[in-house]
């Protein structure tokens, strides 16, 4: 029985006591019954304060609520025993065979155990790096790529429709400075003291001289262009390139530059015109973002008749609500709360509500340390710390794990010896060992001959195994909280405490027989849980974007 299963039964004993005249509930039986594991396990399997929620509006006192409850409950199948606690709690105990039943629940379900609907048919759109690409990704992306891919996976498993989308910032006077430091580099030329200096241009010059025959004889001007162009697309595709081996994977690589060459800055100031909103002084544009809480109203285009880079910011929202995304995630940089205001803002005067169609979660900024000492970043410098070399250092897993553990708006330093150390205390080893001890387990299993069987689930009355399916059976519910509340390291730190609960488990239960004795139905039972176990932790992981190895 899974706690969704008993809220259910909890709302059908409430439904059939009104139809029977036994309570009156004037504003009928509510649609969610909250149940859940009380920390004193003496206190029965779940618990429910739904007695005193509702006593008043039914006019009695919560304790006779709860013993007209109590007495139904009693009655329904795999509820063992009802308790009455205190003003009117109910402590509910399931028996070991509804219990177990999770057992089979979980493996018939299999990759989709954990997934919900509660996101069911919203659309939501999360942008979480914007780059220029005028060089590697770099330390300040990593803490996104993965966090961001690990919400985006969240909120599908909780039944939203997601696109995952890059904001490419390719336009502007940084362009330019790109393109003439690869031009620079392919003379053999001092870099433009503001130009990009990493050893990664040299790279790019070579790469472009060669693609170009007969490129350095032409006209500077056509060459900057060139140089500029190629560097782009070269540079873009190793970003690509970058995140896909960090298991990012982008839906739509949007361009800045698009927005004006395709007149969706334009269109977006139409759109918000017709919102009331813009007015014009001193011979700019301006959006009266102050009536909706800003600290300033914003400029859209200069008296000198250019776009501000807030233009872009509007057009791109509004894009992207054209394109029917409900909810647009932003999730910005630790330098950035100065956009919430303003994001905010541009989402009031497009006419949309503020606190539902745009989120910005703000991240605080991850610092690496291996031997001793902070790995630090310039791009212009040339001393850049890529998402490659911070990968190669720590790997995906133990780098994604333990970005992804964390809240995002907290400042995080991991340190590479710790996240890959293979002990029980580096909590990605933790979880994935679990999985490995699962499988290996089932490998025995093969090896000796013995299947699963069929399920016998009132055999699952150890303690341990209770606990274990207590575990398991919360996974679902903890999957949508975390999605609610766009936190995807709840699904990390659950899955430390299962894997605790499942070394426990296997500590105190012999899985497999011993030598030459043969395999009991409570073996093969255990066997079954073993598996569900398998499957959730396998499930949470790929929440978090982490492989569930096999062998370790």
């Amino acid at each position: 029985m899974t706690p969704e299963q008993l809220s259910a039964a909890v709302r059908d004993v409430l439904t059939a006591a009104v139809d029977a005249g036994d309570l009156a509930l004037p504003d009928g039986v509510p649609s969610q019954v909250t149940v859940e594991r009380p920390r004193n396990r003496d206190h029965g399997d779940y618990a429910t304060n739904v007695a005193l929620q509702l006593a008043k509006k039914a006019g009695t006192n919560p304790r006779a609520l709860a013993e007209l409850l109590a007495a139904r409950l009693r009655d329904v199948d795999g509820v063992d025993g009802v308790d009455i606690a205190g003003p009117g709690f109910l402590n509910i105990t399931v028996s070991a065979a509804a219990q177990g039943e999770l057992a089979r629940t979980v493996v018939e379900a299999g990759e989709s155990y954990g997934r919900g609907d509660a996101l069911a048919g919203t659309t939501m759109n999360v942008e979480f790096i914007s780059a220029n690409p005028t060089g590697p990704l770099h330390l300040g992306h990593v803490r996104w790529a993965a966090v961001g891919d690990a919400l985006a996976r969240v909120l599908e498993a909780a039944g939203a429709a997601v696109t995952r989308e890059f904001y490419i910032n390719d336009r502007g006077a940084q362009m330019d400075k790109f393109g003439a430091s690869i031009m620079a580099r392919a003379h053999g030329e001092a870099v433009p003291e503001d130009g990009y200096h990493g050893e990664y241009v040299a790279d790019l010059a070579a790469t472009i001289v060669k693609e170009h025959p007969g490129l350095l004889d032409r006209p500077r001007d056509e060459q900057l262009v060139v140089f500029r162009d190629e560097g782009y697309r070269l540079q873009l595709a190793e970003q690509q390139s970058q995140l896909d081996d960090f298991r990012t994977h982008f839906d739509v690589w949007y361009s800045e530059r698009s927005l004006h060459e395709n007149g969706r800055v334009e269109h977006a100031l139409d759109v918000l015109r017709q919102q009331g909103h813009l007015f014009e002084a001193d011979g700019a544009l301006w959006m009266r973002t102050t009536d909706f809480g800003d600290d300033k109203d914003r400029v859209l285009r200069r008296t000198n008749g250019e776009f501000t880079y807030f233009a872009a910011d509007a057009a791109y929202y509004v894009d992207k609500r054209e394109r029917g995304f409900d909810v647009c995630v932003y999730l910005l940089g630790a330098d950035h709360h100065g956009y919430i205001g303003r994001l905010k803002a541009l989402a009031a005067c497009a006419g949309d509500d503020p606190d539902k169609n745009i989120e910005i979660p703000i991240g605080q900024l991850v610092k690496i340390v291996q031997d001793g000492q902070e790995l630090r970043l310039s791009k212009r410098a040339g001393t850049m710390l890529t998402l490659g070399q911070v990968v190669e250092a720590a790997g995906v897993d133990a780098l994604r794990y333990s970005l992804c553990r964390y809240p995002a708006d907290s400042p995080l330093t991991l340190d590479v010896a710790q996240i890959t150390k293979h002990a029980p205390e580096n909590p990605v080893y933790y979880v994935q060992y679990a999985h490995s001890r699962l499988a290996s387990l089932q490998r025995n299993a093969a090896e000796l001959g013995i299947d699963k069987g069929e399920l016998r689930p009132e055999l699952l009355d150890h303690e341990r195994e209770s606990l274990l399916l207590a575990a398991l059976a919360e996974f679902p519910r903890l999957v949508a909280a975390a999605a609610e509340l766009r936190e995807p390291h709840r699904v990390a730190r659950y899955l430390e405490e299962t894997a605790s609960t499942f070394h426990k488990f296997y500590d105190a239960c012999r899985i497999l027989p011993f030598g030459d004795e043969e395999a009991t139905d409570v073996h093969r039972a255990r066997l079954w849980l073993v598996e569900a176990t398998k499957v959730v932790i396998a499930n949470g992981l790929g929440m978090l974007g982490v492989d569930a190895p096999d062998r370790m």
